[in-house]
């Protein structure tokens, strides 16, 4: 009997040991291949991020983009092509899913790779050629697109099973002939009318109503209350480009802009923005005036604490005036004491006609200044 309990428990020891063992050649192994999965997810980069040209109906070019291999592991990149369909917030380019989804700045279909495959090992570097075609009834005005680098083939990304990662760059084209450059300012403001300092945020929003990509840039001018220049600000000095109208996209873009001046800031500000867009000898302008209040706490409480003083100081004058005059006409004095009180009262009228002109200026004072 003991012999068979001693068996049993040793083979029990056995197996908790193999099971251990097991567990860790386990984990090395998983761990192992989140590793390797972890190093080949660095990335990918391309250059030029961004092709802006203008071509003529039925031209042809070709152009270059560099693909480079971020990640730590030898890799084979896929290329495609997709058109532009508008941006989101914060001017993000919405890239279409599938040939159905039409803007009317379709761009891909003249694009041609010279290959669809390319294997870049770690830290190298590729280029990667194609030629754009432009149609002869090709619509005026920009045009969208991009080239999609993908380390998954573009059928595993059609089909929604795709879990790796991809980049484009943008290339936006102009198309000669009647093309329509028309923006405007949807909104210039500031997110509050009163400021305690100069720290002032500017909100604009820039709408695009025509068939061109249009890159408002400008300055954005802070005049003080005597009219003078206090500051000029640098507006889309990026050249942030907005899209036209697509049934994805309102073409708008919103834009923001900070003033902080160490200086002390007082009284009434305007500030006025003047953007320029659109080819060269056929610039339009979009102009826009907001204003605002810089009122310092630091100068305005003790200014309201005087006048407040001023004013407690005339209202107890004119109340001891009063009781005064209601206690002489209700006593039986004689008329030399009245004369004498009325002589003596005269210094009294005086003070309170000091005080009431001393609050008017100040009055007209603070209204020149706010004027």
């Amino acid at each position: 009997m003991l012999q068979l309990t001693y068996f049993m428990n040793s083979i029990f020891s056995k197996a908790g040991s193999c099971f251990v063992l097991f567990l860790l050649v386990a984990t090395f192994f998983i761990v192992n291949s989140l590793t390797v999965l972890a190093q080949g997810a660095a990335g990918v980069g391309i250059r030029p991020a961004v092709i802006n040209d203008k071509m003529e109906p039925g031209e042809l070019r070709q152009y270059s983009i560099q693909i480079n291999n971020l990640s730590e592991i030898d890799q084979t990149y896929y290329t495609s092509t997709r058109d532009i369909l508008g941006v989101r917030e914060g001017g993000v380019p919405i890239f279409s899913t599938g040939n159905l989804e039409m803007s009317g700045f379709e761009l891909s279909e003249w694009i041609t790779l010279d290959r669809t495959e390319v294997f870049i090992p770690v830290g190298g570097t590729e280029m990667l050629n194609f030629v754009l075609e432009i149609p002869n009834d090709a619509t005026p005005g920009s045009h969208f697109g991009g080239v999609i680098i993908s380390v998954d083939p573009p059928e595993i990304e059609n089909s929604g099973a795709s879990i790796g990662y991809e980049v484009a760059n943008i290339i936006s084209i102009r198309i000669a002939g009647d093309a329509i450059d028309q923006a405007r300012i949807r909104q210039f403001s500031t997110t509050k009318y009163i400021y305690s300092k100069t720290e002032v945020d500017f909100a604009i929003r820039i709408e695009n109503e025509g068939n061109t990509l249009v890159t408002p840039a400008g300055p954005l001018e802070v005049f003080n209350m005597f009219g003078k220049r206090v500051a000029t600000l640098p507006f889309n000095d990026s050249q942030a480009g907005i899209y036209p109208k697509t049934e994805v996209s309102n073409g708008m873009r919103d834009f923001k802009i900070s003033w902080q001046d160490d200086g002390i800031g007082f009284g009434r500000y305007e500030a006025m923005i003047s953007a320029v867009y659109g080819e060269e000898g056929n610039k339009n302008t979009l102009t826009s005036t907001v204003s605002f209040w810089v009122l310092p706490m630091n100068i305005i409480g003790p200014a309201a604490l005087v006048l407040a003083v001023l004013l407690l100081i005339i209202y107890v004058a004119i109340r001891i005036y009063v009781r005064r005059s209601i206690a002489m006409m209700s006593t039986g004095t004689t008329r030399r004491l009245v004369r004498s009180r009325q002589r003596n009262q005269f210094p009294i009228v005086l003070l309170l006609v000091s005080m009431l002109a001393v609050t008017a200026l100040f009055l007209i004072i603070l209204l020149v200044l706010f004027a």
